[in-house]
């Protein structure tokens, strides 16, 4: 007989938990945020980045496809994060400071790589408003959910350091 409530499970478990709130969260917070300050077409830019500025006038399947494009990209960034944390343990142990500079990290590859690179070619020149403006907003509502839940589930699997 095998027993599945020894250590195994909860092993496997705790890292996707840990990128599924961590990713979920952040991503939420981030598009609150952005239809508080945007409006509610956001996805559709999101989509357009893959499908180019024809996107801009689609239904709602380009709706849900930026809404789903907005989650992945969330999520790979908490995933990117709990790996990384997995081996660097200053990345749990220092969740607070470590996660206020991951969500610059994620700020900076969205503009100066990700964006420059989609189908919008979207690039500079940035205003400082609008650059500080995507630094603060991304430290918090992107960094620090991540990091937050790499730390909180990193507990449940093994000694922080």
């Amino acid at each position: 007989m095998i027993d599945v409530s020894g250590s195994t499970a909860p092993n496997f478990r705790k890292p996707i938990l840990a990128i599924a709130v961590g990713g979920l969260v952040a991503g939420t917070l981030d598009l609150m945020q952005a239809f508080a300050l945007f409006g509610t077409r956001v996805p559709l830019l999101v989509a357009a980045g893959l499908m180019g500025r024809q996107a801009l006038h689609g239904g709602v399947s380009t709706y849900v496809l930026g809404v789903l494009l907005h989650f992945f990209i969330a999520l790979s960034a908490a995933a990117i994060y709990y790996a990384a944390s997995r081996k660097l343990n200053f990345l749990t142990g220092h969740w607070l400071v470590c996660g206020l500079f991951y969500g610059i990290a994620v700020e900076l590859v969205m503009n100066l790589i990700v964006l420059p690179l989609s189908a919008l070619h979207a690039r500079g020149p940035y205003k400082l408003h609008d650059l500080l403006h995507g630094l603060i907003v991304h430290m918090v509502v992107i960094g620090l959910p991540i990091s937050f839940s790499a730390r909180r589930f990193a507990r449940a699997t093994e000694p922080v350091q």
